[in-house]
């Protein structure tokens, strides 16, 4: 592969340096059929080798014959692998921050922030392993104990997207291994050799353990067709898969077909209600970070604005200006607060609707393309302000760019009524300084997402509590809070330790006593 680019920074960074920095075979990356993509500059970085049909059934098969084993291991030790990767990921959180970056165009400090993400979600899992607690439940039944036990699943699906090519990975992976389950991980085609990387560095962690069977981890590489494979396998009880809601509605049917489980974390289309009694500094700030953030490719990514007509167009101004000033370029580059879009399709799309905006009659500022002459296969852009009387068809869609929807309104109710009326429910904020307006978006009629927020954007959530929303979003959960539960099995226990046998709900059923009646001869 020496024709590829493998040094994109002026630091020099190399992407064979790093894969040997993992612990990744040169074979895994530089030997295969899908020549891997950086979006900082567009040069070929890679090429791993995909997987067929054949191999996902062979991990599957071995992530099966390992939770054998792995379900019988005590779940403090089953956590005990999970602080040692912790470790490994502390050691190496510059260098994977990086990939990151290199491989997904997030601007470093992001990548640096994913793989702490990532750490976090360790920590919080190693301390669920002495944690997963069941419940005694009181029975009617005199002489009787009733009580609840969590069992692990098996074979775990994690299909992951570009945008967090790590973190959410971690966000399934840290929690069904303390739970006592495998796993088989589908990454996106666009950032495969973060996932190479993950899994080299879960090795080495499990090489520190006795006892931790072969199969427990693997990594399949290819495109759709293997999330399907995953999503329709009977050994696989559940599937977590995150991207958009057109994926979800090609895998949902597959696993619920079968009767298996799914974790959908999908579109979101986020909006923020911004209130007279507003922070109005404070606002900004956030605004500017949840829009423009990860170049607007977060799931969380703030999409619509609704700003109060008293102050709609002193803070319009003050998101142009913002908008103007922020640095974009290099994602490596220390100040760089805007690096790429993923690929030309995003670029594309992005294009396509501010076009259909255009036509909607909204007042677009920024959203053209930069570095092109410098970058003829990358794609940067101005973060793009439309302005609109009111939410349409196209803001209703979620355009995974930095594309920010602005429109005005009156009463608060109004404004609710709008955000609430799109397909998509993930995540959603309020900006405000009075007490009952607060309450009321955080209360049943207000937003109906799965994440309600006051006076911070919806983007930037903490693994401690669950993660996930509703309608078109999925329904899932992920991360912290109880979301462990989905990665197990329930059972409801009950125990008689009396010499009575009573049923519930009082039913009597007594064969009389005397033995036998006669029965005639044949």
């Amino acid at each position: 592969m020496t024709s590829h680019n493998t040094t994109l920074t002026p630091s020099g960074t190399n992407i064979q340096d790093l894969m040997r920095e993992f612990g990744v075979a040169e074979a895994a990356w530089n030997e295969g059929g899908l020549i891997v993509r950086s979006p900082v500059n567009g040069a070929a970085i890679a090429e791993v080798k995909l997987h067929a049909q054949a191999d996902v059934d062979r991990a599957i098969h071995a992530a099966d014959a390992a939770f054998q084993i792995w379900r019988a291991v005590p779940a403090p030790k089953r956590g005990e692998l999970v602080r040692l990767f912790a470790e490994e990921l502390r050691v190496r959180k510059t260098a994977l921050g990086r990939l990151v970056a290199i491989e997904s165009g997030k601007i470093l400090q992001e990548g640096l922030g994913e793989v702490q993400e990532m750490i976090d979600i360790c920590g919080f899992a190693a301390g669920l392993s002495r944690q997963l607690y069941g419940r005694t439940i009181a029975s009617e039944r005199p002489g009787h104990r009733m009580m609840e036990t969590w069992h692990p699943l098996g074979v775990v699906g994690i299909i992951s997207a570009f945008n967090f090519p790590v973190a959410v990975w971690a966000w399934n992976a840290a929690i069904a291994l303390v739970c006592g389950d495998t796993l088989v991980w589908k990454p996106s085609e666009k950032t495969p050799l973060c996932a190479l990387a993950c899994q080299a560095l879960l090795d080495r962690a499990a090489k520190g353990l006795e006892g931790i069977p072969p199969g427990l981890s693997a990594v399949i590489l290819g495109g759709p067709e293997l999330g399907q494979a995953l999503a329709g396998n009977l050994l696989v009880p559940l599937v977590s898969a995150t991207g958009s809601t057109r994926m979800g509605r090609a895998v949902a049917p597959r696993i619920a077909e079968r009767f298996g489980r799914s974790i959908l974390e999908l579109g979101g289309n986020n909006g923020a209600l911004v209130t007279p009694s507003a922070d109005l500094d404070l606002a900004a700030r956030a605004v500017l970070f949840a829009a423009v953030g990860t170049a607007g490719q977060r799931c969380t990514s703030l999409r619509r604005l609704f700003l109060h007509e008293s102050l709609y167009d002193q803070f319009v101004c003050r998101l142009k200006v913002d908008n103007a000033q922020v640095r974009i370029g290099n994602p490596l580059d220390d100040g760089t607060l805007i690096g790429p879009l993923i690929d030309r399709g995003a670029f594309e799309a992005m294009q396509a609707s501010l076009s259909e905006a255009r036509s909607d009659g909204g007042t677009i500022t920024g959203g053209e393309r930069v570095f092109g002459e410098l970058w003829p296969e990358a794609y940067y852009v101005r973060p793009a302000l439309v302005e609109l009387p009111r939410q349409t068809a196209l803001v209703a869609r979620e355009t995974f760019a930095p594309i920010l929807y602005v429109m005005p309104y009156r009463e608060l109710d109004e404004a609710i009524f709008e955000h609430n009326a799109v397909r998509q429910g993930l995540a959603s904020s309020i900006f405000t300084n009075d007490l009952r307006e607060a309450e009321l978006f955080m209360s049943s009629p207000g937003s109906d997402c799965g994440i309600v927020n006051v006076n911070i954007g919806p983007s930037g959530a903490e693994i401690g509590g669950a993660f996930g929303g509703e309608k078109e979003t999925g329904g899932g959960r992920e991360a912290g809070s109880d979301a462990w539960k989905a990665y197990m099995r329930r059972a409801t226990n009950t125990i008689n330790f009396s010499k009575e046998l009573p049923l519930a709900q009082g039913i009597r059923f007594e064969v009389p006593q005397g033995g036998r009646s006669n029965r005639n001869s044949a």
